[in-house]
């Protein structure tokens, strides 16, 4: 579908539609047809390159702190405030 483009659900959304025994039957006799991506006209190629993956950095252990008024000189020493 074009973008940008709205889409709603319903909440029964989820909720199962369970078959009946006679209709599982019937649904094993029927044929099953197999299709490709490629019959419907469906590029399936891949867009996305992968440039680089590597692991976080490991977290910095804390510091405990005495008093509020450190703790705001440490935020004003980092830049934060």
């Amino acid at each position: 579908m074009p973008l940008p483009a709205i889409v709603s659900a319903d909440l029964r959304l989820n909720e199962p539609r369970y078959a009946s025994l006679p209709n599982i039957m019937k649904a094993k006799k029927k044929p099953l047809k197999e299709t490709t991506a490629a019959d419907y006209g469906v590029d399936v190629s891949p867009r996305l390159e992968v440039v680089s993956v590597r692991e976080p950095q490991g977290r910095q252990a804390g510091i405990k702190l005495g008093s509020v008024n450190e703790l705001v000189d440490q935020l004003k020493e980092a830049g934060v405030i």
